[in-house]
């Protein structure tokens, strides 16, 4: 195999600095706010995190919550502790997600004990990964991985062998469930064979099973969704099924002397992780439950399809200026206005709502746009959305498709509390940007 460099995560480029934005930003009311500036309402999204986990224990499952639509502290000690449940174990699809944990302070405190990569490991940035596994071991913690070919067991195998105090990663194996993103298909001859190599290994313990139902975002029901969540559980759980059979017939059987953990979610799954949920799993679980979702404390335009969800749940918006008007111009001879805020700001996702954001309260909606601006399209009014009124100059808020990437547009967060009126900054949350 060709030599592989190993990187580091540029942490000395971080973030922006929170306490110079906090003494610019706090207090001022929100059409004082450069724009586009992206919202959010913290005490809705505080609810949102409470009611995840009341929805992990009502379907008896522990909670890993995923940092990476917000990316920040705040929102990670939101997502962790409420007056409903407390969770100590999160998953980041960036290692700079990983190391923002360990630098703002929440591993040394014991708010996060448990941080799982979420991607199949990056050859490239084992280093970086055993550096962040020394820091948690310091406390008590752990970092977990993500396996999906024998080509990475083989290479963190040597990887280990030169190391003076080789270890063993704590491992999920990643299903593939059918979105073709990431994982191994559950074919008993080829997944067995998968597992043997791997429970032979001297670098891999087997912590459990991860899958991702990312195809449950066409769900329209809490049926459609149910359905989907009761599919990640049977997946997980027949490949805890077959892994035991290996175990069985192997002489490593003591590699393995506590439950597999069965890590299934999705933001639409999770949202249906009820008791009534719970009550139709029919199969003999092989592992114990673990639930994970990363979207919930937001929200977005593509939730709000699934009816899972109503807008007043949807902690996030873009706060945007009208900048010119077109009076006719539209089909049908209906008036289009433009906004200072485009695909940098809101991103190029799409859903089965139409448009690329909803103007809260207004009938209109982000129809068409480019790098730096939008064009805002009339549609016809409907509950909540009735008022036709547009002039140039005025601040508008924008609900757009997705969530993870228009925060991910962002340096930082305006964030306001409904609680506490809602009509002023009452924090600013920098996130953690890079890989």
């Amino acid at each position: 195999m060709t030599p592989i460099l190993q990187t580091k995560t540029p942490l000395h480029f971080l973030n922006p600095n929170k306490d110079a934005l906090v003494a610019d930003f706090v207090g001022k009311p929100l059409n004082a706010l450069r724009t586009p500036a992206f919202i959010v309402d913290r005490a809705v999204f505080a609810e949102n995190c409470r009611k995840m986990h009341e929805n992990a224990r009502s379907w008896g499952a522990t909670f890993r919550a995923h940092l990476k639509t917000h990316k920040t502290v705040e929102g990670t000690k939101l997502q962790l502790v409420s007056d409903t449940g407390r969770a100590s174990a999160v998953a980041v699809s960036t290692l700079m997600e990983a190391w923002g944990v360990v630098q703002g302070g929440l591993v040394a405190d014991g708010t996060v004990k448990d941080i799982l990569y979420g991607l199949p490991i990056g050859l490239n940035k084992l280093d970086d990964l055993s550096a962040l596994h020394a820091e948690m071991t310091k406390y008590g913690g752990t970092v977990r991985i993500l396996l999906d070919h024998l080509d990475q067991v083989k290479f963190l195998e040597e990887y280990e062998r030169k190391q003076e105090h080789p270890k063993k990663w704590s491992a999920f194996i990643k299903m593939n469930g059918g979105l073709k993103r990431a994982g191994i298909l559950p074919e008993p001859v080829s997944f067995k064979a998968f597992m043997r190599r791997v429970f032979a290994s001297s670098a891999i313990s087997v912590f459990g099973f991860y899958t991702h139902a990312g195809y449950s975002y066409g769900s329209t029901s809490a049926e459609e969704a149910t359905s989907y969540l009761t599919g990640e559980v049977r997946l997980t759980n027949d490949a805890a099924a077959m892994a035991m059979e290996v175990l069985a017939e192997s002489d490593n059987r003591e590699v393995k002397n506590q439950p597999f953990v069965l890590s299934v979610g999705s933001t639409p799954t999770a949202l249906s992780a009820t008791a009534e949920a719970k009550l139709k799993m029919t199969s003999i679980l092989n592992g114990t439950l673990e639930l994970h979702t990363g979207n919930y404390p937001m929200l977005d335009l593509q939730q709000l399809h699934t009816t899972l969800i109503g807008r007043p749940q949807i902690s996030q918006k873009v706060l945007v200026t009208v900048i010119s008007y077109y009076p006719g111009r539209g089909s049908d001879g209906q008036d289009e206005a433009m906004c200072d805020a485009g695909a940098i700001a809101m991103s190029k996702d799409t859903g089965r709502i139409p448009g690329f954001g909803e103007v809260v309260g207004k009938s209109w909606k982000l129809g068409r746009i480019s790098q730096e601006h939008g064009i805002l399209v009339q549609v016809p009014p409907e509950s909540g959305r009735t008022d036709p009124t547009l002039k140039i100059g005025d601040t508008i808020e924008i609900v757009g498709q997705h969530a993870c990437l228009i925060a991910a547009a962002h340096s930082w967060y305006y964030i306001v509390d409904s609680d506490e009126g809602g009509d002023k900054v009452v924090d600013i949350w920098v996130p953690w940007k890079g890989w």
